[in-house]
């Protein structure tokens, strides 16, 4: 008959700029596709070089590599007999494009460059590629020299066309041109395309997966049809962490789901369906078929090829299935602690420290990292060797097995609780017994020693000896003495990071974990160049209310009991002196709001693109039951004010994984001026006749 189809998509651990790592994992893909009988393979965007590469995508080494990486999947005996789509950046007539490059048995059969670049939030193709503007255009592509030996093409098609088998016809979508308005799918379906193909480079963002899903089926219910998406999944070389998510759909239901986080560096997603369901399920769609009855037609680059066999009636075909969607919880549990042992195993360090003082953001991180020791242990079991491998290296143990979560915890996991005369016994009890629980190498210190000599050599200099607050001392003297703890914490973090396997006999330093989370970072409640600068932070990009129902999620999943005083315990930073011995600082007096209201102000100011009058305009309404006009004017006022007072402090933000599309992160995502004028006279004058007049 001749009709079913079995096709392959993956989500591959690529890493930027590492071809040899990265042509070894295409490799073990098409393998893998083969083995399960598949005659097309589709893998991530920009898989070669890997889709990270930023600036050095204007290198001609990029490009020159990438090449060299395509000769050696053409004259491989792996890729016969079944077609390969890679993707890889090429110039073409001077003009850098991202681009599919689908092949078969030493013939490249057409370059496919990106229509939609994808160019908002930590998005930037626009800054390194061209997109093809020519629709239904194809020009010929003068193929480098290495290539022409390998294939006996001189030119292969260049531009925006479809491919016609044997039985079907296929029709490739990159990444962003699926979230666009007017997506390529719908005029190739509409053309007679059945099989749709999406190659993805899109990063994991809370509550994100089902928005993806949601799409690729929605892309053939309307329309009918087959569509499969491939995506990178891992770390590969900064703040975003690629949530595969794999997948198959025929005509708007899911037939396979590949995992959104896990330690496999490559997952194959293998399907067989019947073209014959998507004739007849297009066949009475009468308005989809009027609307083709007119459409301007796609060139078709003809392939002497079949993705079917001959005689199939027998050939079980997949059916349809439920996505199983992570809850938050889970999601923070598993993306950061996938993204941290990426980080680990790539830097070829030892392990962690975080400096752990028994409140909520400190204890989340440390929670995260004995998930990943977790899922270390659990992919050892189910056979990972590369997991395996790289655990071994870690802790410099050839014929280690790491089986135990707490006893690979207590291998690579150094915990430092880091005592003033202003911290209280109860933050301490909580942060030994926390490490405890998880396994860590625990260390409990005082830094009063180090505090009294710096504060010491002010005095010596200046003649004057700064006091708190409560002792009589002015605002600045307070706040002075605050900061000379905080960040005498972030230098003996990282002393021990590079010490303290030293002096256990141990080769190999630590990384140094952050744990500022988001709405702190937002209101610039931290001290510059304190604890919250560290290596990278895998809590930097989720908001406090999350972090507390992960700790409750972390409760009832690990059975980590310590974490029930800390959930109770007010967030405190512990730089002023005691009250009879008990703490009377809180993190939300000091900051005049409360973690709920940052996480509004976030959203508002980044998500709904709101300024000082917007953002109050917009909460009158939200916050009528609780607050006057004026109040919520008080409060918008003081949010901007202090927000623009510390934004200086984004500039040098510890890298953190992204998780939320609120996040203040300077680097690339959220780019404002770090000098204001604070006193926002004109936004604020606005407020107040606002205020007024109601």
């Amino acid at each position: 008959m001749g009709r079913a189809v079995t096709v392959a998509t993956c989500a591959l651990n690529q890493w930027a700029l590492d071809f040899e790592g990265n042509l070894q994992r295409i490799f073990r893909s098409i393998d893998i596709a083969k083995s399960r009988g598949a005659r097309y393979r589709l893998g991530p965007e920009l898989e070669i070089c890997g889709y990270g590469c930023s600036d050095h995508y204007y290198e001609s080494d990029t490009l020159l590599h990438s090449f060299q990486v395509l000769a050696k999947l053409l004259e491989s005996p792996a890729t016969q007999d079944i077609i390969c789509d890679v993707g890889m950046p090429v110039l073409h007539r001077n003009v850098r494009y991202n681009c599919r490059v689908i092949f078969l048995n030493k013939k490249i059969l057409l370059i496919r460059p990106k229509i939609s670049l994808a160019n908002t939030g930590n998005y930037r193709e626009l800054r390194w590629f061209t997109p093809w503007s020519k629709a239904r255009h194809v020009e010929e592509y003068f193929l480098p020299r290495i290539i022409q030996e390998l294939t006996g093409q001189e030119t292969v098609p260049f531009g925006d066309a479809v491919l016609a088998t044997k039985d079907t016809c296929l029709g490739a979508e990159i990444c962003e041109e699926l979230w666009a308005p007017n997506s390529p799918h719908i005029e190739m379906g509409l053309d007679g395309v059945e099989i749709f193909t999406n190659s993805s480079g899109s990063h994991h963002v809370l509550r994100k997966a089902h928005a993806r899903v949601d799409l690729v089926n929605s892309a053939t219910a309307k329309n009918g049809g087959i569509y499969v998406l491939a995506n990178q999944k891992g770390c590969d070389g900064d703040r975003l962490y690629y949530d595969g998510c794999a997948m198959i759909s025929m005509n708007g239901e899911t037939v396979a789901q590949g995992s959104q986080f896990s330690l496999d560096d490559v997952e194959v997603l293998v399907a067989t369906l019947d073209l014959e369901d998507v004739r007849s399920y297009r066949a009475e769609i009468s308005s989809r078929n009027l609307a083709a009855s007119k459409v301007n037609p796609y060139p078709r680059v003809k392939v002497d090829f079949a993705l079917s066999c001959s005689d199939d009636v027998a050939v079980p075909t997949c059916m349809p299935i439920q996505w199983r969607h992570h809850s938050p919880e889970e999601e923070i549990s598993l993306g950061p602690a996938c993204w941290l042992w990426d980080y680990l195993r790539r830097s070829k360090q030892a392990g962690f420290l975080l400096p752990l003082s028994g409140g909520i953001d400190s204890s989340a991180t440390a929670c995260i990292v004995y998930s990943m020791c977790h899922q270390v242990c659990l992919a050892v079991r189910n056979g990972n060797a590369d997991v395996l491998a790289d655990a071994r290296r870690i802790v410099n143990d050839e014929t280690y097995v790491p089986e135990d979560p707490r006893e690979f915890c207590k291998r690579i996991f150094t915990t430092c609780y880091m005592a003033s005369e202003n911290s209280s016994q109860d933050t301490c009890n909580r942060a030994k017994l926390l490490a405890e629980q998880i396994g860590s190498y625990h260390i409990n210190l005082n830094i009063d020693t180090a505090v009294k000599a710096v504060v010491g050599i002010f005095s010596v200099v200046t003649g004057q000896m700064p006091r708190f607050s409560v002792y009589g001392g002015s605002s600045r003297e307070n706040l002075a003495l605050q900061n000379v703890q905080a960040r005498i914490r972030m230098v003996l973090a990282y002393l021990f990071a590079q010490l303290t396997l030293w002096t256990r006999g141990m080769p190999g330093g630590l990384l140094v974990l952050g744990s500022a989370n988001v709405d702190e970072s937002l209101r610039g409640y931290l001290t510059k160049y304190d604890c919250s600068s560290a290596d990278i932070n895998p809590i930097g990009g989720i908001s406090k209310t999350d972090l507390k129902n992960f700790i409750q999620y972390c409760i009832e999943n690990f059975q980590l009991t310590a974490l029930r005083s800390i959930m109770s315990a007010p967030p405190t930073a512990e730089l002023e002196p005691l009250v009879d011995g008990q703490v009377a600082q809180t993190d939300e007096v000091d900051m005049g709001m409360t973690y709920a209201e940052l996480s509004i102000y976030g959203k508002l100011r980044k998500i709904a693109k709101a300024g000082p009058y917007s953002m109050f305009c917009k909460l009158i309404n939200m916050w009528k039951e609780i607050c006057t006009p004026r109040e919520v004017a008080s409060k918008v006022k003081h949010f901007f004010r202090m927000y623009s007072i510390n934004r200086h402090k984004m500039t040098t933000l510890t890298p953190s994984y992204h998780a939320e599309n609120y996040s203040p992160d300077d680097n690339r995502f959220d780019l404002r001026p770090f000098l204001y004028n604070t006193s926002w006279s004109w936004q604020f004058r606005c407020i107040d006749k606002q205020v007024n007049a109601l």
